[in-house]
């Protein structure tokens, strides 16, 4: 933060200022404050709780030792995320989850707004979903994740994927309607 002034003040900026000399109590604050959030963000991507463990191990690991470039115009909690989101996709990418664009299926309808279908999601017991999500499809699970679960819109979603918008908003109808079609089964 030497040139840019600080778009952002964090809540624990003084173990951030900790972490930038080195100081390991400080670090160990830090990962003591985030690193649940953290292997919960890896462990909906990447659906196994051991990898998840590693990546969310390892993005501190790398928050750490790049801690100087964290600039200050986001939380540090949404810097860090995004690397543990970045270091999830490239475990996924590893195992090969297919994104495919909406443009080369015809008949493929968005059915977000569908109120039926998310009435339906609602009166579902929560671990039901849960489950089911896990039982998705990588491509489904990840864009479900993001977009339900972290709160990135189709476009961030699009940048971080390195896919068009439209095809992150058909994987999520598409991942909606698999997940709808799980829990009914399951009834």
């Amino acid at each position: 933060m030497s040139n840019v002034e600080a778009a952002f003040r964090n809540l624990h900026q003084d173990l951030l200022d900790g972490c930038k000399t080195g100081d390991q109590k400080a670090q160990f604050q830090i990962y003591k404050l985030y690193y649940k959030a953290m292997y919960n963000t890896s462990l909906r991507i990447v659906n196994d709780t051991m990898e998840a463990e590693d990546i969310m191990q390892e993005s501190f690991l790398s928050a750490f030792e790049k801690i100087d470039t964290y600039s200050g115009t986001v939380s540090f909690g949404a810097w860090l995320k995004k690397i543990v989101v970045n270091r999830s996709l490239d475990a996924l990418n590893k195992r090969k989850a297919v994104f495919e664009d909406i443009e080369s299926h015809i008949g493929i309808r968005d059915e977000s707004g569908d109120e039926t279908a998310r009435n339906e999601e609602v009166d579902l017991r929560v671990e039901e979903v849960k489950e089911a999500i896990e039982r998705l499809p990588d491509g489904y699970r990840v864009i479900l994740s993001l977009y339900l679960l972290e709160g990135y819109d189709h476009d961030e979603i699009a940048e971080i994927l390195s896919i068009n918008s439209s095809t992150s908003r058909s994987q999520l109808s598409r991942a909606k309607q698999k997940l709808i079609a799980e829990l009914k089964q399951k009834k």
